[in-house]
């Protein structure tokens, strides 16, 4: 099968370096040209290989498929088409492209969802967020993701183990047990959700104990706020978001400029109108959907339900891949009005811009029209912040909202921040 991936000759892990291979910072037009010409072989070993893509691209001219524009073509692959598939041809919905005998692990990741890892070294291709975040051999990784049935502790244990990191493999155990381990074993750095490193250090801070040895954390699995990047680094801990999936595996990465999340080199990530399925232009938000180079599954058009957009430009810390904002939120959790995509995103912005906490936005209908109003929870009440809210809310969505200030404790406790009330 043709693929993306380095050949032996290309790799260039240092250790020591920058980056972590030449692929790295490729020219930018080198990169579009090497991932479309390797496209077809892709999509040929897909039809080839795993019955239950060959379906889906039945009568697709493998050959034809050198461009953005005829890989926009192809048919979105849903999640709701993977749990039917593969409730129906178990386990992989005849999406794998390798037999289960020759697997390393079978993971049943949420619910009725399952993926394969195969023996291929750093399977899920993690070890290049882990080497961005400055992670090298012989640093001792404390992993605090889950290693039961969920593959993200293998995540990162396979790609510790290709950069020669030692690792702890702490999964979710109880966290004053992890703040004894993390003081007698004394780890460069943690791995894990937000929520583990906060409870981790107030832990620590519990049994009034120091944890001087984490310097790094690689974070995925769930939204890195702001306010935690700022705890996290108030204890000299350097944060590195990283967006990744069981199915896919590594999406994007964030490094040492922190200005948003690198793409993948094994990957091709489009961001989708959800409206009209075509992709959109640079800086707009849509959903996130990735074709994988990925022999053993091979996803192709995987839409992830996932939000997110470009940025423009390339990043400052030298790699010359397209970069994402970063999480948006879920499509499922979005609204469209008017024409504009609303999301979660947008409503941490305005939150985050004028200082407040908790706000939901609420899309309903009255006489046949759409009508937005934006909850925001506040006890000061203040002069003009009525106004100045409902200036926010028209210049993050363009959209204009009717702005209600309610009391502490109004709003559900329900993490929902856009209510679509229209269906």
């Amino acid at each position: 099968m043709a693929n993306a991936a380095p050949g032996p000759e290309e790799t260039m892990v240092e250790h020591e370096g920058e980056f972590y291979d030449r692929q790295e910072v490729r020219e930018p037009e080198l990169r579009h040209d090497q991932m479309f010409t390797a496209l077809p072989g892709l999509v040929r070993h897909a039809i080839d290989n795993a019955p239950g893509m060959a379906q889906r691209l039945a009568g697709i001219d493998a050959a034809a498929v050198t461009s953005p524009e005829a890989l926009a073509a192809l048919p979105l692959l849903r999640k709701a088409d993977l749990v039917a598939q593969q409730a129906k041809h178990p386990p992989f919905g005849e999406f794998a492209a390798t037999p289960v005998g020759r697997l390393a692990r079978v993971f049943a990741s949420s619910g009725p969802v399952v993926e394969p890892e195969s023996v291929r070294t750093d399977y899920w291709r993690f070890a290049r967020a882990l080497f961005a975040a400055g992670l090298r051999a012989g640093d001792l990784i404390h992993n605090a993701f889950s290693y039961h049935l969920n593959p993200a502790g293998m995540m990162v244990e396979g790609g510790a183990r290709a950069i020669g990191c030692p690792v702890i493999p702490a999964g979710e155990a109880e966290a004053a047990r992890q703040v004894d381990v993390v003081q007698r074993l004394r780890p460069k750095a943690f791995t894990g959700k937000p929520a583990a490193l906060a409870h981790l250090l107030m832990a620590a801070e519990a049994n009034r104990c120091e944890l001087p040895s984490l310097a790094r954390a690689v974070l995925s699995g769930e939204p890195l706020s702001r306010e935690r990047r700022l705890h996290f680094e108030a204890a000299g801990i350097a944060t590195f978001d990283c967006y990744a999936t069981p199915d896919i595996g590594l999406i994007a990465y964030e490094t040492s400029a922190h200005d948003g999340l690198v793409i993948d080199e094994a990957v091709i990530l489009e961001i989708i109108d959800p409206s009209t399925g075509q992709p959109v232009g640079a800086g707009a938000v849509g959903e996130v959907v990735v074709t994988s180079f990925n022999p053993d599954y091979p996803l192709i058009r995987l839409a992830t339900g996932d939000l997110s957009a470009f940025l423009p430009g390339v990043s400052a810390c030298g790699r010359t891949n397209r970069r994402l904002v970063g999480w948006l939120g879920r499509l499922e959790h979005a609204a469209t009005v008017g024409g504009h995509l609303l999301h979660p995103g947008q409503i941490a912005a305005i939150m985050q811009r004028h200082h407040l906490q908790r706000g939901r936005l609420v899309v309903d209908r009255v006489q046949a029209r759409d009508r937005l109003r934006f909850l925001v929870e506040t006890g000061t009440h203040e002069a003009g912040l009525a106004a100045a809210l409902g200036a926010s809310v028209h210049e993050v969505t363009g959209l204009n909202g009717q702005v209600e200030l309610v009391a502490p404790g109004t709003l559900p406790n329900d993490g929902k921040v856009i209510d679509d009330r229209r269906a």
